[in-house]
């Protein structure tokens, strides 16, 4: 199966896509809503979508900033190099991250965001609370999927230039046809940087590169192919900390000999062939993520994950899978993953996945239950449940409830090193969650959208000590409670001025009643976007305030600690040259407040770019 997995880099040179490749925004359809695309409308989870239209209009050149601005989302980095992302005060290797439907990191650790682009970027598509039935483990919080270009009708020549802080240059070609398209996106970012341990020392600079080629084909009426392939390099410097500080100035200590190198790959190609006149339809399809890091010249380490796909779809009313009011989908799954850092170990699991979808009247429902087998430890079985009813008049309730799974690493499973032993009995951590949401109309054309959720996080695992210098990890006992509020909303005032919100309000707390780091309280985010001369201009701004967000500090008495509150202010502005080519530019930070996500380490001040964007 590894072989035939590697082989996908040479299956996709041939002519494949996406047969059924559809362009839309969230009030139509919502590609990682289920084991197969939801209707918007009819989603009962809760979910945020940031379309290409919103990355172009307020300047956002990062998946994180992207992200910062969004409901239930936390963004924490040590600087701009390490970048994690926790959903409703789940942790960070909680959430899982897809690009193109494929698992960005590969083995078992998170994926850092770093300098991920928003170049390339159709959508990123946001859903919160458990989605293990379809996405397994590492979905416990929420899932995020990065949606990338695909060719639309006809020939497409983007190109972008920027300059300032950083340097970013990218291009898009794409052609599409009557049965197909293909498309490549290219990306180059130098990012000067600043000093992440805000000693104004030497500058930690990001490099990175980035090369995406998709296609489609339709073979037949009937049967079409489609692949993705993606590489990645990154070069980022970072900064070093002391262990042996005594005060706040020493622990993050300017050190222009750190660096680290990434390599990154992901590939996928899939067959969906349709019968029954698209009543039922039988999808198969393979990937691999395969991920290289390494610090100071030192031997990488590689991680790797390979999975194979089979779902069937049919269509319980007699109408095709893509209108059916009633629908069935089935999916069995073998995935495997491994890492160079416990080469002895890797582990797999063959998964079942049914969903069931049917809509009644005004009522949509959303239930689906899954089942993992392990071969390492205990096996799984989530659950989930959601629905939603439109009252009319832009008034919609919505709710969810389910469980979701985070597998044990294999630094937790298979430890012996820096004073640590790896526990093999170790179970999956397991998160318990519920939310009920109401969208409701705001003047003429606007919504908002208010949301409670609670969640219940049982058999945390941590690491706990077994004597002088030595630690072991264990599954908690007690639960870890997560609840709270998000508000999100957007209006278009009149036809030049359209305003946006979104607040979250987040209470986390270990079993023992301690509060859990690096998830703040209080989230804020205010933007508005103004149009200008005709339509040829905008000016974007956006707020964000953050308040009460809690870290470790690693020296003395290694207290957790409040961070200091603070607001910023991003600007954003384009104008139109010509009709092909338009003048970027924009300013974060505004006024140069002082940031810090993570305890020690300072965020980033004011900085400026200005750029142009083609299109031919």
């Amino acid at each position: 199966m590894r072989h035939l997995l590697s082989a996908v880099s040479i299956l996709a040179l041939l002519p494949g896509g996406a047969g059924a490749q559809a362009y839309y925004d969230l009030g139509t359809l919502v590609l990682s809503g289920g084991l197969t695309p939801v209707e918007g409308e009819n989603l009962g989870r809760a979910v945020t979508v940031v379309s290409a239209e919103d990355i172009e209009e307020r300047g956002l050149t990062t998946v994180h900033e992207a992200l910062r601005a969004l409901p239930g989302v936390a963004v924490n980095g040590s600087g701009d190099s390490f970048t994690q992302v926790r959903i409703r005060g789940g942790e960070a290797n909680h959430t899982l991250i897809l690009i193109d439907g494929i698992e960005a990191a590969g083995g078992d650790g998170e994926y850092i965001l770093s300098g991920l682009e928003t170049a390339m970027i159709e959508r990123i598509e946001v859903l919160r609370g458990p989605q293990s039935v379809v996405y397994g483990s590492n979905a416990s919080a929420g899932v995020i999927n990065i949606v990338t270009r695909r060719a639309t009708p006809g020939l497409t020549r983007d190109f972008t230039l920027e300059t300032g802080a950083a340097h970013r240059a990218s291009g898009f070609l794409a052609w599409r046809g009557e049965r197909g398209g293909i498309s490549l996106g290219l990306s180059h970012l130098h990012d000067l940087g600043y000093d992440n341990s805000g000693d104004g020392g030497e500058r930690d600079e990001i490099r990175r590169s980035t090369a995406i080629l998709s296609g489609d084909y339709a073979l037949t009426d009937d049967l079409s192919v489609d692949f993705t392939l993606r590489r990645s390099r990154e070069h980022y410097d970072y900064d070093s900390t002391s262990w042996m500080a005594t005060d706040p100035d020493g622990y993050v200590v300017d050190d222009p000999t750190q660096f680290t190198d990434r390599d990154e790959r992901t590939a996928g190609i899939g067959l969906t062939y349709e019968m029954l006149n698209g009543r039922l339809v039988h999808r198969v399809s393979l990937a691999t993520t395969q991920n290289a890091q390494a610090s100071n010249g030192a031997a990488p380490t590689h991680t790797r994950t390979d999975a194979a796909h089979y779902r069937l779809s049919f269509g319980l009313d007699g109408a095709p899978v893509e209108s059916a009011a009633h629908l069935l989908n089935a999916m069995l799954e073998w995935e495997q993953d491994s890492s160079s850092s416990n080469p002895l170990y890797d582990r797999a699991n063959t998964s079942l996945a049914l969903e069931y979808r049917g809509e009644f009247g005004g009522v949509s429902l959303q239930a689906g239950a899954r089942y993992d087998d392990n071969e390492v430890f205990e096996d799984a079985t989530t659950w989930t449940l959601a629905a939603a009813y439109d009252f009319g008049g832009g008034w919609r309730l919505h709710g969810s409830a389910g469980t979701g799974i985070v597998n044990p690493s294999y630094f937790e499973l298979y430890a012996a090193a820096w004073g640590y032993s790896g526990n093999p009995n170790l179970m999956p951590e397991r998160n318990r969650s519920v939310d009920l949401g109401l969208e409701m109309p705001v003047g003429t054309n606007g919504t908002l959208d208010v949301t409670l959720f609670r969640e219940v996080l049982t058999d945390e695992i941590t690491a706990v000590s077994t004597g002088p210098g030595t630690y072991t990890y264990i599954n908690q006992t007690g639960d870890s409670l997560r609840h709270g509020i998000e508000i999100s909303g957007r209006t278009q005032v009149s036809d030049t001025l359209s305003l946006r919100m979104a607040y979250t309000w987040l209470q986390a707390e270990n079993p023992d009643g301690s509060v859990e780091i690096r998830r703040p309280q209080h989230e804020l985010a205010l933007g508005a976007n103004w149009a200008f001369a005709q339509g040829r201009g905008s000016l974007s701004a956006d707020l964000r305030h953050v308040r009460r967000n809690w870290d470790t500090q690693f020296w003395g008495a290694y207290a957790t600690v409040e961070l200091p509150s603070y607001t910023t202010v991003d600007l954003a502005a384009q104008y139109d040259l010509t009709d092909r080519v338009t003048l970027v530019g924009r300013v974060s930070n505004l006024f140069d407040v002082e940031v810090m996500d993570v305890w020690g380490y300072a965020g980033r001040g004011r900085s400026a770019y200005v750029g142009l964007r083609a299109r031919f």
